[in-house]
């Protein structure tokens, strides 16, 4: 199986080269960019799977960039902030980041982060090749796609992963904690709104009125449940 590959941005210097150096000896295959616009002329030629990504660029903002390139492929993207403010993270969040790393960070922590966010990239199963199909609504795990009456449906990777989970169980209630803990795939520590950040992201995109959900419901004081319309039909995806 081929090393995982990832792009480096960050215009310090010092931090992208310890990044760098640091990913390569755990075999990664790394390249790296010290601003935006090197970073979109890497990420076509080098096709990331992961894109490490600094907040504060000189000629773009992270925010901006990680959601260029969410566009693009859906490409992960772990970003770096030397702020420590939630709303910071939130936006990143809503923007399609991954996760979030706050300067200073121990090299342990990058490698634990990075290899988590690279397990969702995971062979997928049989059971979990199936399409779900909730009348108008199709879920592709194979493909990582959506549809909505036939017209495809955009959602970063974090969204498609937090949306397969959840209709995979439907009528199924999940805490938040539960959520991060099986679509985050590690234990995360930040503020939990961030499950709820990207609850409403794919509301906005899969609802018929994002204020008064149908599929994707709130419990109160719990956390949330895929509600389905009727059983789903699950067909074999096409690969």
């Amino acid at each position: 199986m081929a090393p995982a590959k990832i792009l480096v941005v960050d215009d310090d210097p010092a931090v992208r080269n310890l990044i760098q150096r640091f990913l390569i000896k755990q075999n990664y295959q790394v390249e790296a960019a010290e601003d935006g616009k090197t970073a979109l002329t890497l990420f076509e030629q080098f096709n990331p799977d992961l894109v490490i990504l600094d907040v504060n660029l000189p000629d773009v903002t992270g925010f901006n960039l990680c959601q260029e390139m969410q566009s693009r492929n859906g490409v992960f993207v772990l970003m770096l902030t030397s702020r420590a403010d939630e709303a910071d993270k939130i936006r990143g969040f809503a923007k399609g980041a991954d996760d979030y790393l706050t300067k200073p960070f121990g090299l342990g922590e990058l490698e634990v982060r990075v290899g988590a966010i690279l397990r969702r990239q995971r062979v997928i199963t049989n059971a979990e090749q199936k399409r779900l199909v909730f009348e108008k609504l199709m879920i592709d795990p194979v493909r990582r796609e959506v549809a909505l009456n036939n017209q495809p449906v955009p959602l970063t990777a974090l969204e498609f992963d937090l949306l397969h989970f959840l209709a995979s169980h439907p009528g199924r209630v999940w805490r938040r904690a539960e959520l991060i803990q099986e679509v985050w795939d590690y234990e995360y520590v930040g503020d939990q709104r961030v499950v709820d950040v990207h609850i409403g992201q794919i509301r906005k995109k899969i609802e018929i009125d994002a204020s008064q959900p149908a599929l994707i419901q709130t419990v109160r004081g719990v956390g949330y449940k895929f509600e389905s319309p009727a059983h789903p039909q699950q067909l074999e995806a096409k690969s």
